[in-house]
């Protein structure tokens, strides 16, 4: 089952790699809808003998959405790429703090069987960049491809609306690989096993809204893993919201929830004084105003 999985993937994207050429090469293919937007955030405190106290720091965010979709006929095919870094340096600490580390590909193709009904594969990957430490900053607990996470699904599309899609996969794998040894066990898998499958049913639901100077975005995934509790369903549910205060300034405000049963880092206590570590949801928000700017066409 693993091969197949990863014989999928490898197809699936050699047949993408194929029809970009083929849409780039064909003079009635419809012109791509690409662009890439940005946004980039900057704040800096510095104190000298400052009787009220604090901590001098730096602080960067910085986030980039790459995307690229193409409609033809029947046919639809929408792939996304974000990636965001950011951090918080104290003028009195060796080391910075990560405030924000993503990458995330998403690539959906479809093909019109009804009115806003599509057959489908959808794929996605996610990771991050760089370091993560805990938080007296002794032991590392994330990487590059640790963790990180792909999946392939075939299912169907449902597209009530412009800015609307309900996809949903009864037959997704999902890989989770992480790299170091030690990291391992943190993310749910074996101490000796880089990767670990699943097989189930993947449900996604993305919805967008743009009034004026405001859009969100809200990318909800929940998976049902066949082989081990498949009523223990996973969830990962990002949402990216912007209001533009200029051309070129804008208020941005991201969020991640995550709950998987496989990380156990919430420690629970008994009756008896004894402590034990179970699954609990995970959240990040991050806040920021700073530079916004796209480059290409408008993302449709």
């Amino acid at each position: 089952m693993k091969k197949l999985f990863l014989t999928l993937c490898a197809v699936f994207s050699l047949f993408a790699l194929h029809a970009q050429e083929a849409a780039e090469t064909d003079p009635e293919a419809p012109v791509w809808n690409k662009g890439i937007a940005t946004n980039i955030g900057f704040s800096q405190l510095s104190l000298t003998n400052w009787a009220a106290g604090g901590v001098g720091q730096l602080t960067l965010t910085t986030y980039a959405d790459a995307y690229a979709n193409l409609t033809k006929g029947k046919i639809l095919w929408a792939n996304e790429l974000q990636a965001g870094y950011g951090f918080i340096h104290s003028f009195e600490k060796d080391y910075l703090v990560k405030s924000d580390d993503r990458l995330i590909l998403d690539s959906k193709f479809g093909y019109k069987a009804a009115e806003k009904l599509y057959f489908s594969v959808v794929y996605n990957f996610r990771t991050q960049f760089a370091e993560g430490w805990d938080a007296k900053h002794e032991n590392i607990i994330s990487n590059f491809m640790a963790p990180a996470y792909t999946s392939l699904g075939i299912g169907i599309d449902y597209v009530p609306k412009k800015n609307v899609s309900i996809n949903f996969a009864p037959l997704t794998g999902k890989v989770t690989m992480v790299r170091p040894q030690e990291l391992r066990t943190r993310y749910g898998n074996a101490e000796d096993q880089f990767a670990r499958f699943e097989l189930g049913a993947q449900l996604r639901v993305d919805a967008k809204l743009e009034v004026e100077n405001f859009k969100v975005g809200s990318s909800l995934i929940l998976f049902s893993d066949y082989l081990n509790k498949p009523l223990n369903i996973k969830v990962n549910w990002d949402v990216n919201a912007e209001a533009k205060i200029s051309k070129l300034f804008s208020v941005t405000l991201r969020t991640n929830m995550i709950y998987d049963d496989k990380i156990k880092l919430t420690k629970v206590k008994e009756r008896t004084g004894e402590t034990y570590e179970a699954a609990g949801i995970q959240f990040k928000e991050l806040f920021s105003i700073g530079f916004t700017y796209t480059f290409g066409e408008t993302k449709k």
